[in-house]
């Protein structure tokens, strides 16, 4: 806002003439009308000014304003005395202006009797905003802007808000790369109101592209490795697809902060941009940036003062940096401070010595050699003294606190708190994205509280979806899985969302069939702390399976008592199973291994169905089996990790009946009425970070089937059938315990030993192994849409015997592929993979294939 000098310097003239003094600021509207106007003559002679005393102040023209704070304002009240012509007018119209709500203010005199005048102070009210308009932009443009410039309807119109607003418009479009937007304002006032709209127009133009960066003074590093670190400001070139040559003042500066921090990294200590320039052009730019290396330091000595628990030679050692190392300031931080459970912060932190920490300083700098000295502060140990628990609005205090490793008494633990955020990720009932930890400290009493904030995001899935089964055709799911089920809340209706929740029990149901050829049916039930004090899981499952196998010729009338259209079936498959199992965390050696047990009895009833083409084709078999896993399991995140690792061993045994029977079998019904073999699984995955998001996954799975000895050798149930998309890994369509392993880029159930017809022949192979390598990228990770996609190659084969059994010998594929994990849904995905090798029976490699997954993949 400018104050017109001339107003002022023409204070004396107008007192004569008008007994007023006036000064204008922008005029938006008026602000009411203008007293009558005053006598032109009231004595006043501005070539000798005459002291007066206020007798009366008065005010018009005000619309939202008080007309007594405006009087305050002035400073102007009855009883004071003013010399007329004389600075105290002046000065408060000043007071008045700069009060900032003002569009125009005059001081007029009105009366004037003796030594008394009369003063009406008139002024106009700046308009107040009735709303904000933006022009020459699509509509999904104005409604970003809007909750970018954050403008309230009735809020006073100053120059100062509407400069700060075009301000906001162009810093949001030059972060997209509008170089030279420009914007301009247009006031639509309403006087009847005293309000106006303001209307933005915007001019985007063209996004400006960088031609050129030029480097100079650089002679340790190359330009294009200091390019390579400008992550957002990228020099044009044909084929930039993903990192277009955008120039975005924002990132510009960012990337100069990044190489300034890669030449210290490097040992340059003093290096610096000396200058950089942007040239104009019409619808490009460039940049020109010279740098100053300066020299490259070395660590000479390194010592250590203020401590008192560990010996300086201890502290050195576990640092790790030695004379004669490059001087890097960001990876002493990090040796110091940054890797949890190998840093020296760890030694005294997870000993409770929370207020403990490191300041490095220079102590000499000889020609390029640095001495540094570490100097601690030990403080004391902290206990913790109170769990504060938010945001778990759904699953119960009890069940949340019981997963924790830092409990009320301990003493406080860096790594003990990493530990517990990902113990909290890995129950599945969080975001990991929003898991927050706070430790509060209390040094009176050397104590710490520490409070724990989550989110809860949807755990429960309704599965609805179809899938091919090889023989059995098209299969269609429903599954339920309720993951923060409770029991005990049953009779609470509150808990009931939709069913009871927030113990952190499991209960599952599915149910899959395709009309009466084929249908199963399953429920289980887990209980993760059996008796809610020790991490004891305990489960029960129930799973019953029906196939038949549907006569084609009866159907289509094809035999010789005719068909009709109605179905009939050559034979079926039955199968019963019930599987009690307990597991529980161990402490040693490592508190991430969980060992489990299971017994399982299942009873299968074959009705002239030869299922593994080895003339089986009725009786009852019976199979009770003892199963024990070991696993490790240290993963970031149950949907999509970032670091960590999975391992299993499992080892299945049956009785072996074999050894103790005397008399040989008779027929095929008395050898596989009990069933026999032992089998053992391994599966191991390997997740870690290489850049940004970019992650690597590396999985590998084997499987070996055994024999107790040659009168009933190697048993038709519990084989391995290899290829395809692997149904999701869950034994989806299998039959006989039978494992399902997917293998990209080949046919379901197509790699391995095969029968005539095409299909696993003697139920499957008796010794698999797979290799995979998969990098991710994820795209979305919103609890509510996980969404990443992959690039793989892998390699797995399946073997019937022993003797033809070579681990290199692989059938190997590579492609691409997309996950979206919905917490309604679970994880559906879609893959294309290219077989390049010949499978059994097959005269040319495998060649594209498409595969749709289900559920998360094991295998």
């Amino acid at each position: 806002m400018n104050t017109s000098l001339a107003h002022l310097k023409g204070l004396s003239a107008l007192l004569l003439l008008c007994c007023c003094i006036s000064v204008q600021a922008q005029r938006v509207g008026l602000g009411g009308a203008k007293p009558t106007a005053a006598p032109t003559n009231l004595g006043i002679d501005p070539a000798n000014p005459k002291e007066y005393t206020i007798a009366e102040v008065t005010v018009s023209g005000t619309q939202f304003l008080d007309p007594n704070s405006m009087i305050s304002i002035s400073g102007l009240k009855p009883g004071d005395k003013i010399r007329i012509p004389g600075p105290a007018v002046t000065s408060s119209i000043k007071k008045m202006m700069d009060f900032g709500t003002l569009d125009d203010v005059e001081i007029m005199a009105t009366k004037i009797e003796g030594e008394k005048v009369w003063l009406n102070i008139h002024i106009k009210e700046r308009p107040r905003l009735y709303k904000v308009s933006f022009s020459g932009i699509r509509k999904g443009e104005r409604e970003t802007l809007n909750d970018k410039v954050k403008l309230i309807k009735g809020r006073v119109i100053t120059p100062t808000i509407i400069k700060n607003t075009q301000l906001v418009i162009k810093k949001y479009y030059m972060d997209k790369g509008f170089y030279y937007t420009k914007v301009k304002v247009l006031q639509i006032p309403d006087s009847t109101r005293g309000q106006a709209t303001l209307n933005f127009s915007i001019t985007k133009g063209k996004k400006v592209k960088i031609q050129k960066i030029n480097i100079e003074g650089n002679t340790a590093i190359s330009d294009q490795t200091l390019k390579r670190k400008m992550k957002g400001t990228k020099q044009r070139r044909i084929g930039r697809l993903f990192n277009p040559s955008k120039y975005i003042p924002k990132k510009y500066d960012e990337d100069k902060e990044k190489l300034i921090a890669y030449y210290r990294k490097n040992g340059y200590r003093d290096a610096t941009i000396q200058f950089d320039t942007i040239i104009n052009g019409d619808q490009t730019i460039s940049i020109d940036m010279k740098i100053d290396e300066g020299q490259k330091y070395y660590y000479r000595n390194i010592s250590w003062s203020g401590n008192y628990l560990y010996t300086s030679a201890y502290l050195s050692e576990r640092l790790g940096v030695k004379k004669g190392d490059v001087y890097n300031p960001e990876e002493l931080d990090k040796k110091i401070n940054g890797i949890p459970g190998s840093d020296v912060s760890s030694i005294y932190m997870d000993d409770g010595y929370l207020y403990f920490h490191i300041e490095p300083t220079e102590r000499a700098v000889e020609g390029d050699s640095i001495d540094v000295e570490l100097r601690m502060f030990e403080g004391k140990q902290a206990t913790i003294n109170r769990i504060l628990l938010n945001g778990n609005t759904k699953t119960s205090d009890r069940v949340v606190l019981r997963e924790l490793f830092t409990l009320p008494g301990q003493k406080f633990s860096k790594t003990e708190i990493i530990n517990t955020q990902r113990q909290l990720s890995q129950m599945g009932y969080f975001d990991p994205e929003k898991i927050q930890i706070n430790p509060i400290p209390n040094q009176a009493d050397g104590t710490v509280d520490i409070e724990y904030t989550v989110e809860e995001k949807p755990s429960d899935q309704i599965e609805l979806s179809g899938g091919w089964g090889g023989y059995i055709g098209f299969v269609g799911t429903l599954g339920l899985v309720f993951n923060n089920f409770s029991i005990k809340n049953i009779p609470n209706r509150e808990t009931w969302r939709p069913l009871p929740s927030g113990d952190g029990q499991k209960l599952s149901l599915r149910f899959q069939a395709n009309g009466k050829q084929y249908q199963t049916y399953s429920l289980s039930f887990s209980e993760p702390w059996l008796g809610g004090k020790k991490p004891i899981n305990f489960g029960v499952s129930f799973q019953r399976t029906v196939y038949r196998m549907t006569d084609l010729s009866s159907y289509y009338g094809y035999n010789t008592s005719g068909g009709g259209g109605r179905v009939s079936y050559r034979g079926g498959y039955y199968n019963n199973g019930i599987t009690l199992s307990l597991g529980r965390r161990l402490k040693e050696p490592d508190r991430n291994l969980v060992m489990t047990h299971s017994l399982s009895y299942q009873r299968y009833r074959l009705d002239s169905l030869d299922i593994f083409r080895i003339g089986y084709s009725k009786g009852v078999s019976n199979n009770i089996s003892f199963n024990t896993t070991i696993s490790r399991n240290t993963l970031s995140d149950f949907q999509f990790p970032r670091s960590g690792s999975n391992i299993s061993l499992s080892a299945t045994f049956t009785p072996p009946y074999s050894v103790f029977r005397k008399k040989a079998f008779s027929d095929k019904t008395d050898t596989y009425r009990w069933v026999e073999y032992h089998k053992w699984m391994f599966d191991a995955s390997y997740y870690a970070t290489i850049v940004g998001k970019l992650v690597m996954s590396t999985r590998a799975h084997m499987g070996f089937l055994g024999a107790y000895g040659n009168k009933v050798g190697y048993s038709p149930f519990g084989r391995f059938i290899l290829g395809g998309s692997g149904l999701a890994g869950q034994g989806t369509f299998s039959l006989a315990d039978q494992d399902i392993i997917g293998l990209r880029g080949y046919q379901d159930q197509k790699v391995g030993p095969l029968a005539a017809n095409g299909y696993p022949a003697s139920g499957g192979g008796i010794v698999y192994n797979k290799y995979v390598m998969e990098l991710r990228y994820p795209v979305s990770l919103n609890p509510q849409a996980t969404i990443f996609v992959l690039g793989f190659a892998e390699g797995g084969n399946n073997w019937g015997s022993y003797s033809e059994f070579n681990p290199f010998d692989l059938k190997r594929s590579a492609g691409i592929g997309a996950r979206i994990f919905m917490p309604a849904f679970g994880l559906l995905g879609i893959d294309w993979g290219y077989g390049f090798d010949k499978i059994q029976g097959q005269t040319t490699r495998s060649g594209p294939q498409f595969h749709f997954t289900i559920g998360q993949q094991i295998r």
